[in-house]
């Protein structure tokens, strides 16, 4: 179920995995800082993503620090880290992880990477807020698990994550009988487009060779003009194909498939994509939202910029994220993590 849109008391009630937000410390501040946050980011002039959030963010933010001035122009993930490197903000919101593109034309712009900072994470199921990927097959496919390693061998046509060889058939991946034989039929996104490069990294570990039998969606337009998502499509075409395997999202779910267990290794053990394993960062697939900044090597983070990410990590920055947004909070692990990036 998607919670987005449930005020936050709601979701805790909902869903157990968020009680522990109370439980955060609260934001105070280290000092009382002054100057100007020009904040670029996740958003559009069609859809305000982050506007409401922000707007909270920004009026709880000036109450403890009154004499920060904030300008922000949430025109997109794409304008976010050219304005940081150019001067034109000073912190960027994405609405995904930086693209190796960008963070490479930061570095050639500065001469260091920035730094990025994780200040939410992806969605179990909403769209438009970084929905957890998530493998599915057919319901009478007897696999119900898979590494990532070997989900690489079926992706992909390098197998870098140490795959003895590519997995172009059931039994490449331990079945046995019948489907020994039986070709893997895969569908995933457009392998050029921002879901498709989040695999390329997170499982294919930046090879851009896929499995040429990989068929590859984009959204398309119903007789109606309603619009038939990507997603939606690999799993409808998935239902009706005992061979398939699709990487898309259970929004899209249909009684005929199911979705398998991943892991980063046998060691890291099985998980399935749940409210509870997307905070933790314990599902190998799930999406981290973050921030990013401009801090040259050794030099300290800009005293405001350091105050309010330290305030967006913590209780009223996480309440208001959950609340105002289809994001999913930060783990305790992963906060102080990024608390100790600011230090």
């Amino acid at each position: 179920m998607a919670l987005a849109g449930l005020p936050l008391a709601a979701r805790a009630t909902s869903d157990p995995a968020l009680d522990f937000i109370t439980a955060l410390p609260a934001y105070a501040p280290a000092e009382r800082v002054t100057g100007t946050i020009t904040l670029w980011g996740h958003g559009s002039f069609k859809r305000d993503f982050m506007g409401k959030l922000v707007e909270r963010w920004i009026r709880e933010f000036t109450r403890s620090q009154p004499d920060v001035r904030f300008v922000y122009k949430m025109y997109g993930t794409a304008s976010a880290i050219g304005a940081l490197y150019t001067g034109a903000g000073n912190m960027a919101l994405l609405g995904e992880e930086i693209s190796p593109e960008a963070a490479a034309a930061f570095r050639r712009a500065r001469g260091y990477a920035p730094t990025g900072i994780e200040v939410a994470t992806g969605s179990l199921d909403v769209n438009f807020f970084d929905y957890a990927h998530m493998v599915f097959v057919h319901r009478d496919n007897p696999i119900e698990r898979m590494t990532l390693a070997e989900l690489d061998a079926v992706l992909g046509a390098e197998h870098r994550r140490g795959s003895p060889r590519n997995a172009r058939s059931w039994g490449d991946l331990g079945l046995t009988g019948a489907w020994a034989d039986r070709a893997i039929r895969p569908r995933s996104w457009k392998v050029d487009e921002d879901f498709g490069l989040f695999i390329r990294e997170a499982v294919l570990e930046d090879s851009h060779r896929w499995n040429p039998a990989l068929v590859e969606h984009v959204h398309t337009q119903r007789a109606d003009g309603t619009q038939y998502d990507h997603g939606q499509q690999m799993l409808d075409a998935l239902a009706e194909d005992p061979q398939g395997l699709a990487v898309s999202n259970v929004r899209y779910a249909n009684p005929k498939v199911k979705a398998v267990a991943l892991a980063r290794s046998p060691e890291t053990g099985w998980h399935q994509a749940t409210t509870a394993s997307l905070i933790a960062q314990d599902y190998p697939l799930v999406r981290i939202i973050p921030a990013f900044i401009d801090r040259p090597p050794g030099q300290p983070v800009e005293p405001a910029v350091r105050e309010f990410l330290r305030y967006m990590l913590g209780r009223e920055g996480q309440q208001a994220l959950v609340a105002e947004s289809g994001y999913l909070p930060l783990g305790p692990r992963a906060i102080r993590a990024q608390l100790e990036k600011l230090s």
